[in-house]
């Protein structure tokens, strides 16, 4: 069975400063992934990103830096920490899903344009499969350089669409726990 990796909801990204965001719903639908492995026995791990940036709510230390309670990591669940947009980087994910022998991976969380959409790569160039869930993860609006506008829900899709097919496939979280709930029954 694949392992849950839930990656950086954490509460600094209620912070104002980042902009409008899509799926407000996507804590909920994580909370629903992460209740369907806990009541069934199977991996999860947790990956929070731990800036170095001395004025980002996501630095260590400030309550923005925390895992949102919704869902939080219980005994027995590994937290990795990370200072860049890959779990995979600076981090011990990919040995410890080789070391237990864990080849695929189901990932949610915050931000799809950042480090949902990393990761995932990643874990594709690594050999692993993956599976993003659209609905459990989220993205904010971006204003470049030259002044465009990109509406949030544009760059989660965008952001999804980039990595469908080659790196991921992507799935939203009904889809997911109905497949998976008739694999569990066979077991």
């Amino acid at each position: 069975m694949p392992v849950l990796l839930i990656i950086d909801m954490q509460k600094a990204w209620d912070d104002p400063r980042w902009g409008r965001r899509n799926n407000m719903d996507a804590e909920m639908n994580a909370a629903k992934l992460l209740k369907f492995w806990r009541e069934n026995g199977l991996a999860v791990a947790h990956c929070k990103h731990d800036s170095i940036s001395p004025d980002s709510p996501l630095r260590p230390g400030q309550v923005g830096n925390e895992i949102k309670e919704i869902v939080a990591p219980v005994e027995g669940e590994i937290v990795f920490h990370k200072k860049v947009n890959s779990c995979f980087i600076g981090t011990e994910l990919e040995k410890w899903l080789r070391d237990n022998g864990h080849n695929t991976l189901v990932i949610c969380g915050i931000t799809t344009q950042h480090c949902v959409s990393t990761t995932a790569r990643m874990a594709g160039n690594l050999g692993f499969s993956n599976y993003v869930v659209s609905d459990a993860t989220a993205a904010f609006e971006v204003k470049n350089g030259n002044g465009d506008y990109f509406d949030p829900e544009l760059v989660h899709k965008l952001s999804l669409a980039t990595i469908e097919g080659e790196f991921s496939e992507i799935i939203d979280t009904h889809t997911l726990l109905d497949r998976l709930r008739s694999e569990v029954s066979i077991i």
